[in-house]
């Protein structure tokens, strides 16, 4: 068993680590409340622009299906937005991101050189370095934490032009949906092309979206017309949702990191005083041995 200068030693270094774990939380917690807001202010955008775009495209029907962005690409590739964290320490959030990657690669019958992708996250550049993925982008600047809205529409327009070269079929996301302060779930969703899915209005009936069409194509009178509309939205909207899939995960990041970092705070406390007990045990067995050798000299002596 240690020694008591030895557990001495052992609980000044869990009670650092416990500084260290606790301080990290903290910062998660504030972390995670600023882009928590900014996830949660922007789904309400995110949901309008999707339902207008949905509603416009029930106005022009058929039209829409002959659209590049509408139809399925010439290519048998595919081409996927990953995204990771730059760091460690969010306990599962990227382990959980790369088993439904993994899933969906078994499910989808592709083989590895058949999909590219464009990756934010220093995690998942090197997972899928390791395991000889094709990287057609890796996105180091600026970093996942000060993405804005701009940045975001950089990164899709180097998806749309990939999509539209020819060489894909289609474009998905994977990225790490918050539910929760407890619930982020990663999911893989289709991005190109876009799909009547992808549009399906929130919160809205089937017959409610079919009444809204309704109404656009024939009271409202629309300037410029609805296909120019149209061809201007399509791009916000794709921009929108990939904004909105970085927000959730870094949302969902650092609510990962948060729980992981009190976890192991809380592991720290239970350690400190498991050791603190058996120190004190120690210690106590120290003193009685003392104090029965002074017994026993002064016995002997007598």
């Amino acid at each position: 068993m240690a020694g008591i200068r030895e557990l001495r030693g052992r609980i000044k270094s869990v009670g650092n680590i416990k500084q260290i774990t606790r301080a990290m939380e903290m910062v998660a917690t504030t972390k995670l409340r600023r882009f928590q807001d900014r996830a949660v202010a922007s789904r309400p955008y995110a949901e309008e622009i999707t339902a207008l775009v949905g509603r416009l495209s029930g106005v022009l029907g058929e039209e829409v299906g002959e659209m590049p962005l509408f139809r399925e690409g010439a290519g048998d590739k595919v081409a996927m937005l990953l995204v990771s964290s730059d760091r460690g320490l969010c306990g599962a959030y990227n382990s959980n991101a790369f088993r439904v990657l993994e899933a969906w690669v078994r499910a989808s019958g592709l083989e590895k050189d058949q999909i590219d992708f464009f990756v934010y996250g220093r995690r998942g550049y090197q997972y899928l370095s390791k395991r000889g993925y094709n990287i057609a982008r890796f996105i180091v600047e600026p970093p996942l934490e000060e993405i804005d809205f701009n940045n975001a529409a950089t990164t899709t327009k180097a998806v749309i032009d990939a999509f539209l070269s020819g060489e894909y079929r289609e474009a998905k996301i994977l990225f790490t949906t918050f539910k929760s302060m407890v619930r982020y779930e990663p999911e893989v969703v289709p991005f190109l092309p876009i799909s009547a899915a992808t549009l399906a209005p929130t919160g809205r009936t089937q017959e409610e979206a079919e009444d809204e069409a309704e109404n656009l194509s024939g009271d409202i009178i629309l300037e410029p017309d609805a296909e120019a509309i149209f061809e201007s939205l399509v791009p916000r909207y794709l921009e929108t949702r990939v904004y909105s899939a970085l927000l959730e995960s870094l949302t969902s990041e650092y609510a990962s990191r948060r729980f992981s970092m009190k976890n192991a705070t809380d592991a720290a406390s239970d350690m400190q005083a498991a050791l603190k007990m058996v120190y004190n045990r120690k210690r106590q067995e120290g003193i009685t041995m003392d104090l029965l050798d002074i017994v026993g000299g002064v016995e002997a002596q007598r």
